[in-house]
């Protein structure tokens, strides 16, 4: 009798322990704010999820932009809230052709990203996950907020 019992809570443990990994790349982190510099940069931390940690990385990058121009900074510290940079509803459609060319990969987003703030530790204790066939990356990195703006005023997107 003993030795079911104890066979069955090996089973349930192990049980346990795939579906936690399972679900880890379906879930959506949030991009947390972890503070703004005095040249207006907002330093970050941004997750991304892809096949592989290359491509985990470039969506973190390109989900921090994008959080920043559409939603604006709401997780993270207190006194680094920031409003979007675009107010207009359903600007990201509107503008689809621009945003699928600013996003695509090489593209213009990259021009308003920093990893300068990531030090060493950081990167030998980046947040990881693991799901069924992807990777789950969380990273630092500053996002040139002042630039990005000045970008989408000059292209008319924004005024």
């Amino acid at each position: 009798m003993k030795i079911k019992i104890v066979l069955f809570a090996i089973l349930l443990s192990a049980s346990a322990l795939y579906s936690q990994k399972k679900i880890a790349g379906n879930y959506g982190y949030k991009t947390e704010c972890m503070g703004v510099e005095g040249d207006g940069s907002a330093t970050v931390k941004a997750w991304g999820n892809g096949r592989n940690r290359s491509d985990a990385v470039e969506q973190a990058k390109k989900n921090a932009i994008r959080d920043i121009i559409f939603y604006g900074l709401v997780e993270g510290k207190q006194d680094c809230k920031q409003k979007p940079l675009i107010f207009e509803v359903n600007a990201e459609e509107k503008y689809e052709d621009y945003f699928n060319k600013f996003f695509a990969d090489g593209g213009e987003f990259k021009d308003f990203i920093s990893l300068r703030d990531e030090r060493i530790l950081d990167k030998v204790s980046r947040d990881k996950k693991k799901g069924r066939g992807s990777v789950t990356n969380g990273f630092i990195v500053r996002v040139l907020r002042s630039e990005l703006k000045a970008k989408l005023i000059a292209d008319g997107i924004i005024k």
